[in-house]
């Protein structure tokens, strides 16, 4: 303050001066230059692309996006693969959406103990694994209803489902059968052979009818490790989806309104949801492409 020299006098004053000339307390003053200092700017050279135009850009992918909540990797990714084909860093992407409270919020994960497995429940193939689990939802007419489902761990592909109003042994075989169908193209005694079933310990799943279905299957079981759902996490991770974009976002006056309603979503969501660990591909994608690479060449 006291370098700056008055317009109209041509001297300098100190800054208690003006301060008591303006009845404003230096504290205050203070405080906003401190303000301004910490304020956040984007260091380095400018770029081609401002912030304001990645922003709006990054405005448009969450509005044309046909799922809500996706987080800033998945925004990047449809950044440079997409239409607006914006090649932008991943932190400058995450440090505008936290600048404007558009990030997805984030579940904090609790502190566990020595895992009973290695960590990997991903497969390098299809039909090798898959996982099975349940959610429930509710109708207005039938009131509380199941969602049966079958995820394969190698794309996060649900190839089978069941919804049903009871959620018993049958719905839960029903879904198995679902996967088989889909996936072999024919339904018969082994004809899932080399499959592997991760699933909980719950009643659907341990029942002797629920066993025998997998054997007559050709299904290998392979529960979950008791106290750690992380090894069925595949399964769990797509049932959160469900729920978060679909289920809760619907109020069913029926369960046949609701059976075409998810049936809907599970299908919209194989072809288009992108996944990280898939290098942002879709579940789709990643099976197509695997089967490409696996079929023989014409010489």
């Amino acid at each position: 303050m006291s370098r700056k020299a008055s317009p109209s006098t041509g001297r300098s004053y100190s800054l208690a001066t003006a301060c008591a000339v303006l009845g404003v307390p230096r504290s205050t003053v203070y405080a906003q230059g401190a303000e301004q200092r910490s304020a956040p700017r984007k260091r380095g050279p400018k770029t081609a692309i401002s912030d304001e135009q990645l922003l709006a850009a990054i405005g448009e992918v969450l509005a044309k996006n046909a799922f809500h909540g996706e987080g800033h990797k998945k925004v990047h990714a449809r950044l440079r693969h997409g239409s607006w084909q914006m090649k932008v860093g991943k932190e400058r992407v995450l440090r505008l959406m936290r600048a404007n409270g558009l990030l997805a919020p984030v579940r904090r994960m609790n502190t566990h103990g020595r895992r009973a497995h290695d960590g990997k429940i991903c497969t390098e193939r299809p039909n090798e694994l898959w996982g099975a689990d349940a959610t429930t939802f509710w109708t207005q007419a039938e009131g509380l209803c199941w969602f049966f489902g079958v995820v394969d761990h190698f794309n996060s592909e649900c190839v089978g489902l069941e919804v049903v109003k009871r959620g018993d042994r049958w719905a839960a075989i029903e879904s198995v059968r679902s996967a088989a169908r889909a996936t072999g193209g024919a339904f018969g005694p082994l004809c899932a052979q080399g499959v592997a079933l991760r699933h909980d310990w719950g009643p659907q799943y341990t029942a002797d009818a629920f066993r025998r279905e997998l054997r007559f299957l050709g299904i290998a079981d392979q529960p979950a490790f008791v106290g750690e759902p992380e090894t069925n996490g595949v399964a769990e991770r797509f049932m959160r989806t469900l729920k978060e974009h679909c289920i809760y976002l619907h109020h069913f006056k029926s369960l046949e309104e609701a059976r075409p309603i998810i049936a809907d979503f599970v299908s919209r969501y194989n072809r288009e949801w992108i996944i990280g660990r898939l290098g942002y591909r879709t579940p789709a994608q990643a099976r197509a492409e695997f089967l490409a690479q696996q079929a023989p060449r014409v010489a």
